[in-house]
């Protein structure tokens, strides 16, 4: 096919697919749709409305390498499983592919909306994807969805104040320690004239980045933070998403793919550890749950009142607007989130959506293959034009930003598919809340794995209490610089 008629065709492709999502959105008329759509279309579903474009060039694409016709319609996240079933079940003009959290899985699966992929190009192996993707997507030993694009947390920080911090400390390394006022002056004036070396700034900044929880405190323990900083650390204390990754790898909610419910391991005393220093963290920054959420403590980040938070994939588009509107007047950095201490580790949540070939559709051949399109090749271009960073680790990492994401990702755990536990995660974020305002870290995870496992297992569980360590507990020492530096010279003097 030569350019001009190419392009022709992807003009004459465009029309219909737009066409197909206004009548699809419109009108409520079955017969019309149908009549439009054709028997030999394949339709694919899906609620995120930024995805659209993305989806329609996509639809394109592939009807042009592939010529099968896609037909994108965009529905309600709203009841968006039910409103699957009842289009398949009830009216026979159900999606043929639809894009759905892997946290859905067994429902779909249970209700006959996801069958087990086919996977005609070969993509969905671990050559292509983490275990992580491939764990989400796993049902009782079936993959049943192609693993699409992915959230989880990291850890954000203000890279301008993190890299002054760095050349004031090279400046003083390099001029020595002064004898006397005046010649700490001198050697001010002299050092701000000298250039430090960019690779030694970046090797520093690095340095300066906190690998545990530890040593976060201490660096806001001893941080000279600038006027306009409010707080060092401040995080969305109320949401489960960004609190899970104290408890994360201490916690077997359904095993490795979340869908056993005989694997269930909530309370035990490397648990209550990781939630005593959680509940320790309240005592050091100080500030009310209710009084944050992620959107002001984002919007304070951007203002430059905090140096560190936690934040999701969104926040790269949110600060490049930011940047471009002139209201983010700082370079940022991201990094995995630390670990607790050198002996507690922490362990990101992820979701993980998911291209899933309905069990109804009588077109499973041409669905596959379109599923396999988006999951694999298409997804190369899926940050670029959506932001939302593809599970195709190939695809994934397309800068240092999106590969410390990926990688947290990685190692993450999928959120798990059981409806028997479905709730857990509400009642998780209420006993984050209690914990955090001083409430009993054992009493408060025995009584949540209670009533867990009673759900689990059909009948009332208790468990035996675990009594909390005593400890040299989560007592951190802080370095006095000024201490060490008196220390110094008075030894210098004997």
């Amino acid at each position: 096919m030569n350019f001009g008629k190419r392009l022709v065709s992807v003009i004459l492709c465009t029309c219909m697919v737009v066409g197909a999502v206004f009548i699809a959105s419109t009108h409520t008329d079955s017969e019309e749709i149908n009549t439009f759509v054709g028997n030999d279309s394949v339709v694919v579903w899906y609620a995120d409305e930024s995805m659209s474009d993305y989806i329609s060039a996509m639809a394109v694409a592939f009807h042009e390498e592939y010529g099968i016709r896609v037909i994108p319609q965009l529905h309600s996240g709203l009841d968006y499983l039910e409103s699957i079933y009842d289009a398949s079940v009830k009216e026979e003009k159900g999606p043929d592919v639809y894009i759905i959290s892997n946290e859905a899985l067994e429902k779909a699966y249970l209700a006959g909306l996801a069958s087990e992929i086919t996977d005609p190009d070969s993509i969905v192996t671990v050559d292509q994807f983490s275990e992580s993707s491939l764990n989400a997507v796993t049902y009782h030993d079936k993959i049943v969805g192609y693993p699409y694009y992915f959230e989880t947390s990291v850890l954000l920080y203000n890279r301008t104040y993190i890299e002054e911090m760095a050349k004031n400390q090279l400046l003083l390394e390099s001029a020595g320690e002064p004898e006397n006022e005046e010649e700490a002056a001198e050697s001010n004036v002299v050092g701000s004239e000298s250039e430090i070396p960019q690779e030694a700034i970046d090797a520093r900044v690095a340095e300066l980045i906190p690998r545990t929880f530890e040593e976060l405190l201490a660096f806001a323990d001893s941080y000279d933070a600038p006027p306009a900083v409010e707080a060092v650390f401040k995080w969305d204390v109320e949401d489960i998403f960004y609190n899970y990754f104290f408890i994360g790898n201490y916690m077997n909610v359904g095993g490795p793919c979340g869908d056993n419910s005989a694997e269930l391991d909530i309370y035990n005393l490397d648990a209550i550890k990781a939630m005593k220093i959680y509940q320790d963290l309240n005592q050091f920054f100080s500030f009310e749950a209710e009084d944050v959420a992620y959107a002001s403590v984002i919007q304070e980040f951007i203002e430059g009142k905090l140096v560190f938070t936690t934040a999701t994939s969104d926040i790269m588009r949110t600060l490049e607007t930011a940047a471009e509107e002139g209201t983010f007047a700082f370079e940022y950095g991201i990094s995995g989130i630390p670990n607790l201490n050198e002996e507690l580790q922490t362990k990101n949540l992820s979701v993980t959506n998911t291209i899933v070939v309905n069990g109804f559709s009588d077109k499973q051949e041409d669905a596959n293959k379109f599923a396999s399109y988006l999951a694999g090749e298409a997804s190369v271009s899926l940050y670029e034009k959506t932001g939302k960073i593809p599970a195709n680790a190939e695809n994934a990492c397309q800068d240092d930003r999106t590969t410390v994401f990926f990688q947290e990702y990685r190692d993450s755990v999928p959120v798990p598919k059981m409806m028997v536990t479905s709730n857990l995660w509400v009642q998780l974020e209420v006993t984050f809340a209690h914990v955090w305002n001083g409430a009993e870290v054992s009493k408060s995870l025995q009584e949540l794995s209670q009533m867990i496992m009673s759900q689990a297992t059909g009948s009332e569980y208790v468990e035996e209490y675990i009594d909390e360590p005593v400890e040299e507990e989560t007592t951190i020492e802080y370095l006095d610089e000024e201490a060490e530096r008196q220390a110094a010279q008075q030894e210098g003097e004997e």
